[in-house]
């Protein structure tokens, strides 16, 4: 199924579409995706920079270096506050772009160091990394929402939203080759609340990742049993009964998923899928 579907419903995307990708005015020129390292470990500011500029006008290229060079010099945490906020609001307003209004969301998160603020910029660019096609950039988002994470933890540790959070920039972000570091906090979190919609989900989306869609579809199940209108639990157990290959299932469950929708582009993609699946 065409990822637009997950795009509307999932993990707080919506306010991440609200915020970035549909700003009140039009940007002057399309912004192009920042291409691909070959590292992951290699992306950095400047490499971030000379991307966005390959597809800006001179203007801007020269405010983003003008107004780089002040965060640069700033010898106050005051003046660094102030320079990276103007830079947020402009990737915001004029370049509308997300990748490089990361890295000043983050170091504008970090500088305020508020707990609230923390955990808010760290699921932004979590939701933006769970939608990258981009590998490296996957990685380099996930790598900043865990510095995210872990600081608002610091601030308070017994929010479990932010453990989750954490888990999931290690199963998602490839920060590391173990899983499970990822896969341990989120099972007792699950132990200690069955219903915990978020836990189950990510460890849902993690079965799916790595190809266990039985797994997957146990917490999926979980999901809908307590929240038959959870949209997201549904539309992956279609795909994940679709991917190991259970067709009449997996069509059971889209049509549940469409019964519960009413957007005409999303019911016609829904549709296509059912008829592929009974040919």
């Amino acid at each position: 199924m065409n990822k637009n579907i997950l795009l509307l419903i999932g993990f707080g995307v919506v306010l991440m579409v609200i915020l970035w990708i549909a700003p009140s005015t039009p940007p002057a020129t399309a912004v192009k995706p920042m291409e691909q390292p070959t590292q992951t470990e290699n992306i950095t500011l400047p490499q971030i920079l000379t991307e966005v500029k390959k597809n800006i006008p001179p203007y801007q290229s020269i405010f983003l270096e003008t107004e780089q060079a002040k965060v640069d010099k700033a010898t106050n945490k005051a003046d660094s506050l102030l320079y990276n906020r103007v830079l947020l609001q402009y990737c915001k307003d004029s370049l509308h772009n997300f990748i490089l209004g990361s890295y000043y969301l983050k170091n504008v998160a970090l500088l305020e160091n508020s707990e609230k603020n923390l955990t808010f910029a760290a699921q932004l660019i979590l939701d933006s990394m769970m939608i990258s096609g981009q590998p490296a950039v996957q990685n380099w988002l996930a790598s900043s929402a865990k510095e995210l994470f872990e600081r608002s933890l610091q601030l308070n540790g017994s929010r479990d939203s932010s453990k989750i959070g954490l888990a999931a920039c290690y199963i998602f972000g490839n920060l590391s080759n173990n899983p499970m570091i990822g896969i341990l906090p989120l099972k007792e979190i699950v132990k200690n609340n069955p219903d915990n919609v978020y836990a189950q989900m990510i460890l849902g989306l993690g079965g799916r990742k790595s190809g266990q869609y039985d797994k997957a579809i146990e917490r999926f199940n979980i999901i809908v049993t307590n929240h038959p209108d959870n949209l997201e639990a549904t539309v992956n157990l279609a795909e994940c009964y679709e991917l190991k290959g259970d067709k009449t299932t997996a069509i059971k469950w889209y049509e549940t998923f469409k019964s519960k929708i009413s957007n005409p582009a999303i019911i016609t993609e829904v549709d296509n899928r059912i008829e592929a699946l009974k040919k």
